[in-house]
């Protein structure tokens, strides 16, 4: 299967997860719900299980959130999180009908997930919270970075799109190309700001745009 496909999971596919894994749960019920193409999935549970495994706890807020699914896989994989808040300026409408398909495996996740149409930038966040971001395009990449080192928050996202005209590369083009220079200088500029930085990659296969940059405050919560 071409896990970086763009076409949608639908019922066709349900054979494909027939296992018993969490991920495998997770895909039945994104075909049945049939609005969410095959990247997205992989991308989600890739980033989702990669962050549980360095955060855990804390309210989820998934900015530029998509279809939301980010959050829910994580609440699925960390009951300590109480709630999730999935934001973007435009929500597909199809959200809710991935939303009620989680749920209705899941009944844990029912009103425990809230989205929001909201500018990224009026979102209230708190030190507690757990901010995320599965490919936040250009600049949204450091707003997000700016709004969660405003209040301490943890931090982890997949950056995307980078507008090398507009962003800061830290005078590394010459060594390194243009997106890398600027993911670079990202981790440069919160460590300078006292957050202790992770950096992974999710499988190239699913996406090229594969770095995963995780963050906490120096002082936990």
């Amino acid at each position: 299967m071409d896990r970086s496909s763009r076409n949608r999971l639908t019922e066709k596919q349900l054979g494909s997860f027939a296992g018993g894994t969490l991920f495998e749960a997770i895909a039945r019920a994104v075909c049945r719900a049939g609005c969410l193409p095959r990247k997205e999935l992989y991308e989600a549970w890739e980033v989702a299980r990669r962050v549980r495994r360095r955060f855990r706890g804390g309210r989820v807020v998934d900015l530029a959130c998509g279809h939301g699914l980010l959050a829910q896989i994580l609440l699925l994989l960390d009951d300590g999180s109480p709630e999730a808040l999935a934001v973007d300026q435009r929500l597909p409408k199809s959200a809710a009908t991935l939303a009620a398909s989680l749920g209705q495996a899941w009944p844990r996740l029912r009103d425990r997930v809230l989205f929001l149409e909201a500018d990224l930038r009026d979102v209230p966040l708190d030190r507690g919270d757990l901010v995320v971001s599965a490919h936040a395009c250009g600049g949204l990449t450091d707003l997000i970075l700016e709004r969660a080192v405003a209040v301490g928050a943890r931090v982890a996202l997949l950056p995307c799109c980078h507008d090398l005209k507009q962003g800061d590369l830290g005078g590394l083009e010459g060594w390194l190309e243009g997106p890398l220079a600027m993911d670079a200088t990202r981790v440069a500029r919160l460590r300078s700001q006292g957050y202790r930085v992770f950096t992974q990659v999710i499988p190239g296969d699913i996406t090229p745009k594969n770095r995963l940059l995780m963050a906490e405050a120096a002082t936990s919560p």
